[in-house]
């Protein structure tokens, strides 16, 4: 009888050797997942963080277009590139268009009616 307790007993040790692994290896996988997502969180901190104080060109602030004496600015509108400003000149419609950072004119379009 005392053979089968301590056959009893080895299998017993084993198990818990064995169980010990595996919940040793169960951390060591948490820890890498952990770490891993950690990573990721601060990946995505620096990219908004660069974005937000990495602008270029932002806002364009205390600047003047001259525009023809007479002239009344129907609308306006700005895009990543570029400023429309649609203006009414003499009862005549155009369209100004200006390189956004630069504010130089880049375009315009003439409006007029058929005969």
């Amino acid at each position: 009888m005392s053979g089968n307790l301590r056959t009893l007993s080895a299998a017993a040790n084993t198990s818990q050797s064995e169980t010990a692994h595996l919940v040793a290896r169960a951390r060591v996988m948490m820890v890498i997942s952990a770490l891993t997502t950690l990573l990721a969180v601060a990946a995505v901190v620096v990219v908004i963080g660069y974005r937000v104080y990495n602008t270029h060109g932002g806002a364009i602030s205390d600047t003047t277009l001259l525009l023809p004496q007479g002239a009344r600015v129907i609308s306006t509108l700005a895009t990543a590139t570029a400023l429309s400003v649609t203006l009414e000149i003499d009862g005549k419609i155009e369209v100004r268009i200006y390189d956004r950072k630069t504010l130089q004119q880049t375009g315009r379009v003439h409006f007029g009616t058929a005969p």
